[in-house]
């Protein structure tokens, strides 16, 4: 097998030169070109940003303001906010619309889809990816399954409302309330189709990194990067499958008149003809997907911040051997901590403590992460630029929000919080917030390798200190609300008097959450300017060490022009004096990983 994929890799690369003319359509539109489908990710990730931002910021004028008329709700909602007051229903369905968009289409696709598919080829020395067929059709599959998640929000009953987890009964019956029928149907085929677009992806990512690395790129000289989506993939590829299943089981639940999650439902005074069934078989489907998912969402963030924070600070990565293995370790275990979303659906106790043991336990391959990012900024010479100021960002809410994340993985004390506002700040936090960090910092990094084009720094500091402020405005007093016991997803709390001195909380938190918004057309004017306007990227603007920037600034088929590169060293050389004490490389303090070893240094990382 490998042979046979290696083989046009390495052999037959001097057509490249004179490839055949491409149309516009096969280079832009239907491209095989790994870096032309990571652009295609990450565009239409960043437009479904917007629409996700957009709903969030509609539901918080809701909560700060309730039963209030606003313009906007009726210029945007039509029927369903009559007068300007928002209707119970469509608050749900925003929510729902805005938790789906933003996990799957915007972090999911966005991060993996974007980086795995620009970096792999390009960090360890391939001509492209595996497959250039799959690759082009998970982009148009993920697509497809945005168009049609967009679509369900015209439904005349509405979109899907039983929150982004689709619990049942509201998923599965469809006549239970408006955003049942219709629109909870169109959102279960696009997620068939966006976890076909996540399987066909996170093949093609680990076969290239098995078999495409160029000659002497051992896996322990991979970039943590690779190390991060390789994992990921992994892990993706174990467990979208079930939520696949879920999805199919709960078609037939819909349509075909089986089971598997009702049982006993009265609707309307009358006795449906299901039994048998159990809801919280649904979550257990659900979540075996959903725990691994925040991982899918954060390693690739964390993978990102590793190669960002040791270019920018000058330093080898501390601890390179710990942290592959801490990536190991949180894939692992994240795939044996699903029950603590379920603490209060009846679980026996003893299986609750299980899942608090496993749970704690991936607190320390986390802890073990931010510690080297924290030693490897040490006495370093940092470099503040909106890449790394991101990256920092990231540590600072990694670990904010993880520590919420010991509370919530214990059984007794998750029962006192559970469905308040405190679950939402802690996972907006841990991966909300740190996964965009973590995606900003990505493309403030290799935007000059994707357009060959710098982005403007003084707007990335702009973007990233009212970003960093405004995301902490938003999601610390959500912690007060929730350890108050707000409950999550009510669209008003007007008719509890217990929860009248919280509104003024509330207010704050829309405020932070409207100027973070606004702030973010900032990024997308600097990004979508940059492209055509932004100064010309020199081929190493960072002075980084990794194999992507060896390649020329203008695209080419096939990465480099020549012969492969050959990697004699790690990624990590930043810094690095040879035996009399100066720098390897006259005058320069990296060392890229094609430059041979020379006489008078050591091997650092062996």
């Amino acid at each position: 097998m490998s042979a046979v994929v290696n083989a046009p890799a390495h052999d037959h690369h001097e057509d490249h030169g004179h490839h055949h003319k491409q149309t516009f359509i096969s280079k832009y539109i239907f491209s095989f070109d790994h870096k032309m489908v990571a652009k295609q990710f990450l565009i239409t990730g960043l437009l479904m940003g917007i629409v996700g931002i957009g709903m969030s910021i509609l539901f918080r004028i809701q909560l700060a303001w309730p039963e209030q008329s606003f313009a906007i709700f009726e210029a945007l909602l039509g029927k369903w906010a009559p007068e300007g007051v928002m209707t119970p229903n469509i608050y749900l369905a925003l929510v729902t619309i805005h938790g789906t968009i933003m996990v799957f289409f915007v972090l999911t696709a966005g991060l993996s889809g974007t980086f795995s598919n620009l970096l792999i080829p390009l960090q360890i020395g391939a001509r492209d990816m595996a497959s250039g067929f799959m690759n082009m059709l998970s982009y148009w599959l993920f697509f497809l399954a945005c168009v049609i998640m967009l679509c369900s929000l015209f439904v005349e009953a509405g979109p899907a409302s039983s929150g982004w987890t689709i619990y049942p009964p509201l998923s599965a019956l469809p006549q239970a309330i408006g955003g049942s029928g219709m629109g909870m149907t169109l959102w279960l085929v696009s997620m068939a189709l966006f976890i076909a677009s996540q399987l066909l992806g996170g093949i093609n990512y680990i076969v290239t990194v098995i078999n495409l690395r160029t000659k002497g790129m051992s896996m322990t000289r991979l970039p943590l990067t690779i190390w991060a989506f390789f994992v990921t993939a992994i892990l993706g590829l174990v467990s979208f499958p079930v939520l696949l299943s879920a999805a199919l089981l709960l078609i037939m639940d819909r349509s075909f008149g089986t089971s598997f999650f009702l049982s006993d439902i009265f609707l309307d005074g009358e006795v449906l003809s299901h039994h048998g069934g159990s809801p919280v078989l649904f979550e257990h489907l659900f979540w075996f997907l959903g725990h691994p998912e925040v991982y899918i969402v954060i390693l690739p963030a964390l993978g990102i911040t590793s190669e960002v924070v040791a270019t920018n600070s000058r330093k080898p990565i501390f601890g390179y051997r710990a942290m592959i293995a801490s990536i190991l370790a949180i894939g692992f275990l994240s795939t044996i901590v699903w029950g603590h979303h379920m603490f209060v659906s009846g679980m026996n106790p003893f299986l609750g403590s299980v899942f608090t043991f496993t749970t704690l336990l991936i607190a320390i391959p986390s802890a073990v992460k931010a510690f080297n990012y924290i030693t490897t900024l040490w006495k370093g010479n940092l470099q503040m630029n909106p890449g790394m100021l991101f990256s920092i960002g990231l540590v600072s809410t990694f670990i904010t929000g993880g520590l919420t994340g010991i509370i919530l993985g214990d059984s007794t004390l998750d029962i006192n919080v559970h469905d308040t506002y405190f679950v939402v700040a802690h996972f907006h936090l841990v991966m909300g917030i740190s996964a965009l960090y973590g995606l900003f910092a990505g493309v403030y990094h290799w935007f000059p390798k994707m357009f060959g084009r710098m982005m403007n720094k003084n707007l990335g500091y702009i973007h990233f200190w009212v970003t960093a402020v405004g995301a902490y405005g938003v999601f610390f007093p959500m912690h007060f609300l929730g350890m108050a016991g707000l409950p999550r997803r009510y669209y008003t709390n007007t008719a509890f008097p217990y929860f009248d001195d919280l509104a003024d909380i509330n207010v704050i938190v829309t405020v932070c959450a409207i100027i973070t918004a606004l702030v973010q057309l900032v990024f997308i004017y600097n990004f979508f300017s940059s492209m055509f306007y932004g100064k010309k990227a020199t081929m190493n603007p960072w002075k980084s060490n990794t194999l992507e920037w060896t390649t020329p600034v203008e695209h080419i088929h096939g990465n480099w022009p020549g012969e492969l590169p050959v990697v004699y060293r790690w990624a990590y050389d930043y810094s690095k004096t040879n035996s009399d004490g100066e720098y390897v490389i006259t005058g320069q303090d990296y060392v890229p990983q094609n430059i041979p070893m020379q006489e008078n240094e050591e091997d650092l990382h062996h």
